[in-house]
């Protein structure tokens, strides 16, 4: 019989904590039940297994930093949003390193939980938003939105590898890039419709 009290959500929310503290690679389903006093097999009661439960940290994840992310880039357009765009997915990549690894593997989990929650479906959107007001259209803003996740998650990856050795400061590198950026998606080559190469 599962712990009163124990739900999908609880067991999420302590998954989540682990990863930031341990990293997603290293939570343990063992893990998660020791920090909720239960024996792992109270655990299945309420997810299906390692992967199900990484698919809701995911999820977890994703609705909290599209929240933030929604909230920075409110009546911005331009380069004002892009800044409040990158920064918050920065902040929120350093603040929660596992739950940020999380939002950036395939999600395994119960397609309907999926097409319930929103955080991913609204990260599309706002992505799109932001480069839209760029004046960017089909083709182009789908590679756009490429390049912007490429360059973002690049460099806090390289980041949190402790990969920058060089004596200027990873902040100085970021503004610089987020200023590269803008002027890139105000100068975007247009393309022609078929064009493959």
């Amino acid at each position: 019989m599962a712990r009163v009290g124990l739900t999908a959500e609880r067991v999420t929310a302590m998954g989540a904590e682990l990863a930031d503290e341990v990293g997603l690679d290293q939570v343990t389903m063992s893990q998660v039940a020791r920090r909720l006093g239960v024996k792992d097999a109270s655990l299945y009661t309420h997810v299906r297994n390692l992967a199900d439960l990484r698919g809701r940290i995911a999820l977890l994840a994703a609705d909290e930093k599209t929240l933030r992310i929604a909230e920075a880039t409110a009546g911005r357009s331009g380069k004002d949003a892009l800044v409040g765009f990158a920064d918050t997915w920065r902040e929120y990549a350093h603040q929660h390193p596992g739950r940020y690894m999380a939002t950036q593997i395939p999600i395994e989990i119960d397609p309907e939980l999926v097409a319930q929650a929103p955080g991913p479906r609204r990260a599309v959107e706002l992505t799109y938003g932001v480069l839209r007001g760029y004046g960017l259209a089909e083709p182009d803003l789908t590679d756009a939105v490429r390049l912007l996740r490429s360059t973002l998650h690049g460099f806090i990856a390289l980041e949190a590898a402790g990969g920058f050795a060089h004596e200027r400061s990873p902040q100085q590198s970021w503004v610089r890039a987020i200023d590269a950026l803008h002027a890139l998606l105000e100068h975007w080559p247009s393309s022609r419709e078929g064009d493959t190469t």
